[in-house]
């Protein structure tokens, strides 16, 4: 069902497009990560994961995942984390492998459908935090990671909520959609990054990456077909989004689930605005504004639309 809006939102009047609602507050918004503990998870294929845990002794706790090349000290990550302490939840923020600084001890990293990943982390965090009722919260890449592994494991009694923000639905459309000329800017510095991290493993697996003509790649297509794919075990990038997009996975979601996009983010194709979905679990929320990950409101008081909405959703 797609929700009516109680929450009302208008950016402020200086973010006059789409693509400032989506920089200004991925350049300028200040929120810091403090009071964690930090702790790296121990995989069974000899390989680490690194969390940022918060505890304040909630019998809530809420699982956050990051976006492409992101991390957990990323302003949207600690800016959901500041407003959900607030409220009386415990946090743990998780980073894919490779994504906190240290070098995973494989080729292989994370990719849109690692859910055995984000598996590892709710049992580890419902081994931590006993009773607790867990709620999970994704981020673009993370939000399709979310919705896929609720529709693709039989999720835990102790999961009653999850929120998918600024999620590709349609992960090949997607790539389609920010690869238009438009969105040079951050193609470009998404491929900066994951090249140079293509670069830094090459190093220390030669026989797995091949980095001639690597500077010739101009979109993630390109580098999905040529890196992700294959090194993950999918036979090309199209194979690879189809099996992990989440749109295939929404109808088996058995926990209640809010997906918040807005209808003017840069990243997103049609496709990922479902007007229906044979699920009574799914509420889709459609806001005119947002741009990708920013949602700031003109209020003057550093609110943002996606934390009001998805604090409203899990208190209830």
């Amino acid at each position: 069902m797609v929700s009516e809006d109680k929450i009302s939102f208008k950016p402020p009047w200086y973010l006059i497009n789409n693509h400032l609602e989506t920089i200004y507050p991925a350049l300028f918004r200040k929120s810091k990560s403090n009071h964690y503990v930090h702790k790296r998870i121990l995989t069974n294929d000899n390989d680490f994961i690194d969390i940022d845990v918060y505890n304040i002794g909630s019998d809530q706790t809420v699982i956050l995942s990051h976006g492409l090349e992101g991390n957990s000290k990323k302003p949207y990550m600690t800016g959901m984390i500041s407003q959900l302490l607030k409220s009386g939840f415990n946090c743990v923020a998780w980073n894919f492998r490779g994504c906190s600084g240290s070098m995973n001890n494989h080729p292989y990293s994370y990719h849109s459908g690692a859910t055995k990943d984000l598996d590892l982390i709710v049992r580890t965090t419902i081994q931590r935090f006993p009773g607790n009722r867990i709620s999970l919260i994704g981020f673009s890449l993370g939000g399709n990671l979310v919705l896929k592994y609720l529709g693709e494991y039989d999720p835990d009694v102790l999961i009653t909520r999850a929120v998918a923000i600024s999620v590709p639905l349609d992960l090949y459309s997607s790539c389609l959609k920010i690869s238009e000329p438009s969105n040079w800017l951050y193609t470009k510095r998404f491929l900066n990054t994951l090249k140079k991290k293509v670069k830094e493993k090459a190093v220390k697996f030669p026989d797995n990456f091949e980095v001639s003509g690597i500077e010739k790649i101009s979109n993630l297509i390109e580098f999905d077909d040529r890196y992700t794919a294959p090194l993950h075990g999918f036979k090309d990038a199209q194979d690879y989004y189809k099996k992990c997009s989440a749109l295939h996975f929404l109808k088996k979601i058995k926990v209640k689930t809010m997906i918040i996009n807005a209808k003017n983010d840069p990243f997103l194709s049609k496709s990922c605005f479902p007007q229906r979905v044979d699920n009574h679990n799914l509420i889709f929320d459609y806001p005119e504004y947002g741009g990708h990950l920013g949602f700031t409101m003109s209020n003057g008081q550093q609110k943002y639309y996606h934390e009001l909405k998805s604090l409203e959703f899990l208190l209830k």
